[in-house]
């Protein structure tokens, strides 16, 4: 291992040591069952874990902190469900600057934690004619157009140096997802998110190309730690809330306010699917005798 990720693995072992005490203390010594990215639209499902033993991410060595509105900026260790869980409240992203290292640190702790399952949420504008704000889909596939990835330069740890996408968003899991949808009478949408690095919105003329090349919905987060999940070979499932028309779909501009007030409005629909759907995801395997 070079100098270079040697530094990035130990920054992440200093945290997964910090946050492993902790979840001793909380869950006697039994790992999360699942670590939930409670980005835009699922800040308040932190008020639904059991019992949480709440860390800033300041308390945790070398955790990168968010600047956007509405992510919180710590972890919560507790239950849901009944399944042990590991919330967090909170990214950085891309266009926050630093390198991509800095997006990804908080899936290398999860899998230096040995959590088997990641649950990403996201907010996303609609780009398939007949989606609406206030919708949810569930990501079936990405388009990575960031113009990096999260995986350039040294292998850190024991990632793998070129990890198979074919199925980055678990079968399993979005079987799990969808019934839990239909149990709740959700509509739930399923197709590809694209990612771009922002922060600027799209502009019509790129949206148009997006749609072109398959992407259902746009947003600016997800793909490069799904990518990292699956070097580590963490499972991953993603669910996008739909919070605007694409730019280009209807004829008047896009603001991030109207994106945080449908938020709001989806907030509650949400949060139940994934608070369900993850309580629903299998834990870690059992070990072979």
């Amino acid at each position: 291992m070079t100098r270079a990720a040697a530094d990035i693995q130990v920054g992440v072992d200093a945290a997964a040591a910090a946050l492993r005490a902790r979840i001793g203390d909380r869950l006697d010594g039994d790992a999360p069952h699942v670590a939930i990215t409670m980005g835009s639209g699922l800040g308040g499902l932190g008020e639904e874990i059991e019992d949480p033993v709440r860390v800033p991410y300041e308390d945790l060595p070398g955790w990168p902190r968010p600047t956007v509105i509405g992510h919180a900026g710590h972890a919560l260790i507790g239950t849901l469900g009944g399944r042990p869980v590991l919330g967090l409240s909170g990214r950085v992203h891309l266009y926050e600057g630093g390198p991509p290292e800095r997006v990804v640190f908080y899936v290398r702790v999860a899998a230096a934690l040995g959590i088997p399952v990641l649950f990403l949420s996201n907010a996303a504008g609609a780009i398939r004619e007949g989606w609406h704000p206030g919708e949810l889909m569930l990501v079936s596939d990405h388009l990575n157009l960031t113009g990096t990835s999260p995986l350039i330069g040294p292998v850190v740890g024991t990632e793998n140096r070129f990890p198979d996408l074919t199925f980055a968003y678990d079968r399993e899991l979005r079987t799990i997802v969808r019934g839990t949808a239909s149990e709740l009478g959700q509509t739930l949408h399923e197709g590809v998110y694209a990612a771009m690095h922002g922060p600027a919105f799209e502009t019509p003329a790129e949206i148009r190309m997006l749609r072109a090349l398959g992407a259902d919905a746009v947003g600016m987060s997800t793909v490069p730690e799904v990518i990292a999940a699956r070097a580590l070979g963490i499972r991953c499932v993603a669910v996008s809330c739909l919070t605007n028309y694409a730019a280009g779909v209807l004829d008047e501009p896009l603001n991030h306010e109207e994106v945080l007030e449908t938020t709001k409005l989806a907030q509650a629909g949400f949060q139940r699917l994934v608070e369900l759907s993850a309580a629903r995801c299998p834990g870690p395997a059992a070990p072979t005798r």
